[in-house]
């Protein structure tokens, strides 16, 4: 009589785990099903209203920057092709550290690392009140503490909401991301009187300490409703896919002009003879219209399809940045260009992370988010330093409004590289159009 056989099973590596990951097949399946069965609503309109007072923050600060660097440009501290690249910096890492963050949300989750997140965006705030005469120092904390913060925020509120909403994905894709568009246009305010009146250092420290105060409740109550434990770290197999390719391509070429406008508004604000007061006015029209648009073209998603969405709101920004731009030498004009750049400009945060759900569903959106996210990294890291260094061998920012012209045309000029590249991708995915060509 054959005694029963007991088979002892290791613990898989991570090497095996990656080996047992589900085939494709399964995957978009999963994906399908999880799509076709979100709410729509319920609690995920807690999770949307926490996850738009996070973006508040995230996003509202670093495109204040500028706001901020022309503060620390007129103490003479550093010209602002240098302090440009501590924003941008801030920005960057959001990318470069899209796929790791992705691993912390797939490890720990959404909640924790969105906590996580705010408490990088507030020390570094915080710690970089101690550091205004230190470039270094405001490297380290206003840029790489802070990005951290940025990436692990970013994340999460892009991975969290496919997972409550489907056919209202665009809509409330776009409520979370108008709440950087929100933030952007009153912190700006915040920063402009605070700095007046308490300076650089302590106005880092108080908007540091009201990150903490409201970002961490709002993060301890997202809750996930599908959470995604897959082991792969890279989906190597999305590569194999053109449409991925090309969303990856015209990400990285969006992301050099894209901070341009809200970096260098309160400079050229100053080169057609306003103060800095009317500087920090533009910001924050900049950012209340970034928030419009994202929550228009975020509603235009759920009509028009995400992918024409997103194409009408990049030719928006190319175009308001080659024509409207360079002639806008008076507050009119440039109140106009505000408006509508910033229109497009939110745009792009509310349709990208909708496209990239429709395209791979939610179950892998995290993992694809991640690595379409990381091809931004150059853009946010060297778009604005660039022009910047445009501006200092055109004479610099005391030289005039002219001076300006050839970073506006070189931002104008990358937009609408990546405009065309949106617009093939849609032709592609309607191959009855090409036939006719």
């Amino acid at each position: 009589m054959n005694s029963p056989r007991i088979e002892l099973q290791a613990q898989p590596t991570s090497h095996e785990e990656v080996l047992a990951e589900p085939p494709a097949d399964a995957i978009i399946a999963q994906s399908q099903l999880a799509d076709s069965t979100a709410p729509d609503g319920g609690y995920g309109w807690v999770v949307i209203a926490c996850c738009a007072l996070i973006t508040f923050w995230f996003v509202g600060t670093t495109y204040c920057w500028g706001v901020i660097q022309g503060a620390l440009v007129e103490q003479g501290l550093a010209s602002a092709s240098t302090l440009s690249f501590i924003g941008s910096v801030a920005v960057a890492l959001n990318a470069f550290l899209a796929i790791l963050s992705a691993r912390v949300i797939r490890r720990f989750g959404v909640r924790v690392t969105a906590m996580a997140g705010m408490c990088f965006l507030g020390g570094g705030e915080i710690l970089g009140g101690f550091f205004t005469n230190s470039l270094i120092g405001l490297f380290a904390t206003a840029g790489f503490t802070l990005g951290i913060g940025v990436s692990l925020c970013f994340m999460s509120v892009t991975t969290v909401t496919p997972q409550y909403f489907f056919r209202k994905r665009g809509l409330a894709n776009g409520i979370v991301f108008a709440g950087g568009g929100l933030g952007g246009a009153i912190i700006s305010f915040v920063m402009d009187g605070l700095i007046r009146r308490l300076g650089v250092a302590w106005t880092f420290r108080v908007i540091g300490f009201l990150h903490l105060a409201t970002g961490l409740p709002a993060a301890w109550l997202i809750k996930e409703r599908n959470p995604s434990r897959r082991s792969v770290f890279i989906d190597w197999t999305l590569f194999k896919d053109p449409t991925f390719v090309m969303l990856f391509l015209a990400g990285g070429i969006i992301t050099f002009p894209l901070l341009v406008p809200p970096f260098f508004l309160p400079l050229y604000s100053r080169s057609i003879g306003l103060n800095s007061s009317a500087g920090a006015g533009l910001v924050a029209g900049f950012n209340f219209a970034s928030a419009l648009g994202r929550i228009g073209f975020g509603a235009l998603a759920d009509k028009l399809g995400s992918l024409n969405a997103l194409f009408l709101g990049l030719l928006a920004s190319a175009l308001s940045m080659l024509v409207l731009w360079p002639v806008s030498t008076n507050i009119g004009a440039l109140i106009v260009f505000v408006l509508i750049n910033g229109v497009a400009n939110g745009s792009f945060f509310a349709t990208m992370p909708t496209v990239v759900g429709h395209l791979f569903g939610s179950v892998r959106v995290s993992v694809a988010m991640g690595m379409i996210v990381t091809s931004w990294g150059g853009g946010y890291l060297l778009g604005a330093p660039i022009a910047g260094y445009l501006l200092d061998a055109y004479g610099g920012e005391t030289a005039g409004f002219t001076a300006y012209r050839p970073a506006i045309f070189y931002a104008g000029s990358l937009a609408i590289g990546a405009t065309l590249l949106v617009g093939f991708m849609r032709l592609r995915k309607d191959r009855r159009i090409l036939k006719k060509l």
